[in-house]
C-alpha cells in the first residue's frame, strides 16, 4: 500500500496542473456548463486514482513479463520462431490498446475493425524488425532514415484527408498497455549486449513500432480509398451532480469490459509463457498476478475519467475559445495545456523510470520530463495554428523528421533511441481524449475541415519530442565535454605543480 500512496502523490502533481488550467479557463475566457465542469472534476479524481494503480501495477507485472520474454527469445540459435512470436505479440498487444479504440471511434471514414486490424499488422511486422535489428546490430538511425523516407514518399500518393489520421495512428498505438511491455521487451533483448550497447539497444522498439501503423494506414487509404465524411458531435447533457455520477456509473462497466477484453490475451500470454519456461518463482507469480489486477483497475478508472470527464471539457473549451473574439488565444492556451498534459500520460512515467534505471541516473527523470513538456507544448501550438489557418500538416512533419534525423548523427545513440521512443509515449490517452477533442471542437466552431485541420495533433505531439530530447542529448554531450576538458586542465596543472616543486626541491639540495 505504501507504493500506492507514493504513486497517488506523484499522480496528484501530474494531473492537478491541467485541472487548475481548466478551472481557471472556466471562470475567465470560456463558459462551461456546470454539468460538464462536474464531469471534469469527477474525471480528475478517477484519473489520479487510475494513474496511481496503473503505475504500480505495470511495474510489477507488464515490465517483468516483457523483460522475461525478451531474454528468453534472444537465446542463441533461434531466429525464425522468435520472428513469428514477435509478430503475434505486436498484433495482440496493439489490438488490445485502448488508445487505438478511442482513435478508431473518432475516424468515421474507415470501419473500426479494419483500421485496428491494419494497425495491428503494422506493429507486428515492425516488432519483428526490432528483433532482426537486435540480432544483426543494425543502427536505429539507419532504419529510421529508410522507413521515414518511405513514409514521406507514400504520403504523396495518399488522399490528403487521411495523412493526419495515418500519423495519428502511429502516436496512439503506443499507449499505456503497449509501452511498458514493449520497453521491457527491449531491455530484455538488449541484456545480451555488452557495455554501452545494452543501453542503446534497450530503446528504439517503441519508435519502430510507431512507424508500422503509419505505413499500414497510408497503404490502407491508397488501396481502400475511403470516402471522407464527418460526424456531428452531441455534447453530454448533465444538469445535476446525480446525473454526472450516473454518467460515470453507466460508463464504468463499459470500460471495465473493454479493458478486460484487452487484458485477456496478455494474461493468457503470461500463463502460457510461465507454463513453458517456468521462469518465475511462485511468489513472483502471485506478485505479478496482483500487478495485473492493479494495472487493470488503474486503466479502467483512468479511461473512464478521461473519456467521460475530460473529452467533453476539451471539446467545449476548444469550441468556446475558437468562436470568441480572441480565438488567437487558442495557440498560447493550447501550448500551456500541452506543457502539463504530457505529465498526466501514464506511459511517460514508465519511460522516465526505465531511462533512469538503464542509465543509472546519468539521464535524469526531471530532464526527460522537461524536454517532453517543451516538445508537446510546441507541437500543440503548431496544431492550433493549423486549426486557425488550415495549413497542411506535411511541411511540418517533413521538416520535423528531417531535423530529428539530422540531429541523430550528432548525439549519442542512446539519446536517439530515447527521443524516438518518447514521441510514441507522449501521444497517449490524454492526447486522444483531451487534446484531440480540444482541436476538433475548435475546428468545428470555425467551420474548418476536422479531418485535415484537427486530426494531426497526435502526430505533431509524437514528433516534437524527437527534437527536444535530442537537443537535451546535445546539451548533455557538450556539458560532459566541458567537464572532461576542465578535468584534463586540472590534472595538467597538478602535474606542472609536481614538476615545479620537485625541481625546486632538487635545486635547493
Amino acid at each position: 500500500m505504501a507504493h500506492i500512496f507514493a504513486s497517488i502523490k506523484e499522480s496528484l502533481s501530474s494531473v492537478l496542473p491541467i485541472a487548475l488550467i481548466v478551472l481557471i479557463l472556466s471562470v475567465s475566457f470560456v463558459t462551461l456548463d456546470a454539468g460538464v465542469l462536474v464531469l471534469f472534476l469527477f474525471g480528475t479524481i478517477l484519473l489520479i486514482l487510475g494513474m496511481s494503480f496503473f503505475t504500480v501495477g505495470s511495474g510489477i507485472s507488464m515490465e517483468p513479463l516483457g523483460d522475461g520474454i525478451g531474454k528468453t527469445l534472444n537465446k542463441k540459435g533461434r531466429f525464425i520462431l522468435p520472428l513469428i512470436i514477435f509478430f503475434v505479440l505486436g498484433f495482440i498487444i496493439t489490438v488490445s490498446e485502448p488508445d487505438l479504440q478511442v482513435l478508431a471511434e473518432q475516424v468515421p471514414t474507415v470501419p473500426n475493425a479494419l483500421l485496428i486490424g491494419c494497425v495491428g499488422i503494422g506493429v507486428g511486422i515492425f516488432l519483428s524488425i526490432t528483433f532482426v535489428r537486435n540480432k544483426k546490430n543494425i543502427p536505429l538511425r539507419t532504419l529510421l532514415v529508410v522507413f521515414y523516407a518511405l513514409i514521406i514518399a507514400l504520403s504523396f500518393f495518399t488522399p490528403g484527408e487521411f495523412i493526419p489520421t495515418a500519423f495519428d495512428s502511429g502516436g496512439v498505438t503506443t499507449g499505456p498497455i503497449t509501452v511498458p511491455f514493449i520497453m521491457a521487451l527491449g531491455a530484455g533483448l538488449a541484456a545480451s549486449k555488452k557495455g554501452k550497447s545494452t543501453g542503446e539497444h534497450s530503446f528504439g522498439l517503441v519508435a519502430l513500432c510507431s512507424i508500422g501503423p503509419i505505413l499500414s494506414v497510408l497503404l490502407l487509404s491508397i488501396f481502400y480509398n475511403p470516402t471522407p465524411s464527418t460526424t456531428v458531435y452531441e455534447p453530454t447533457k448533465v444538469m445535476t451532480t446525480t446525473e454526472a455520477f450516473a454518467q460515470f456509473a453507466k460508463a464504468l462497466p463499459l470500460y471495465a469490459e473493454e479493458v478486460a477484453i484487452a487484458f485477456v490475451p496478455i494474461v493468457l500470454l503470461f500463463l502460457i509463457f510461465q507454463l513453458i519456461t517456468r521462469r518465475y518463482h511462485v511468489h513472483n507469480v502471485f506478485k505479478m498476478t496482483f500487478g495485473f489486477l492493479y494495472t487493470y483497475i488503474g486503466l479502467v478508472l483512468f479511461l473512464t475519467g478521461a473519456n467521460v470527464g475530460f473529452m467533453p471539457a476539451g471539446r467545449l473549451i476548444g469550441a468556446e475559445i475558437a468562436k470568441s473574439s480572441f480565438s488567437v488565444l487558442l495557440i498560447p492556451i493550447g501550448m500551456l495545456m500541452g506543457y502539463f498534459v504530457v505529465t498526466a500520460e501514464p506511459a511517460v512515467h514508465s519511460l522516465k523510470k526505465q531511462v533512469n534505471d538503464i542509465t543509472n541516473g546519468a539521464i535524469s527523470q526531471k530532464s526527460v520530463g522537461v524536454a517532453l513538456s517543451v516538445g508537446v507544448s510546441v507541437s500543440v501550438g503548431i496544431a492550433m495554428l493549423r486549426v486557425l489557418t488550415g495549413i497542411s500538416i506535411m511541411p511540418f512533419l517533413i521538416v520535423g523528421y528531417v531535423i530529428s534525423i539530422v540531429i541523430s548523427f550528432f548525439v549519442p545513440n542512446i539519446y536517439t533511441g530515447i527521443a524516438f521512443d518518447s514521441g510514441g509515449v507522449a501521444s497517449g490517452p490524454m492526447t486522444s481524449t483531451f487534446m484531440l477533442p480540444f482541436a476538433m471542437g475548435a475546428c468545428e466552431a470555425i467551420g474548418g475541415n476536422v479531418m485535415t485541420a484537427a486530426f494531426g495533433i497526435v502526430a505533431l505531439i509524437a514528433m516534437t519530442p524527437l527534437i527536444t530530447i535530442q537537443i537535451l542529448g546535445l546539451y548533455e554531450r557538450r556539458t560532459h565535454a566541458r567537464k572532461i576538458k576542465r578535468l584534463h586542465t586540472e590534472i595538467s596543472m597538478i602535474k606542472d605543480d609536481i614538476v615545479f616543486f620537485g625541481t625546486e626541491g632538487y635545486e635547493n639540495e
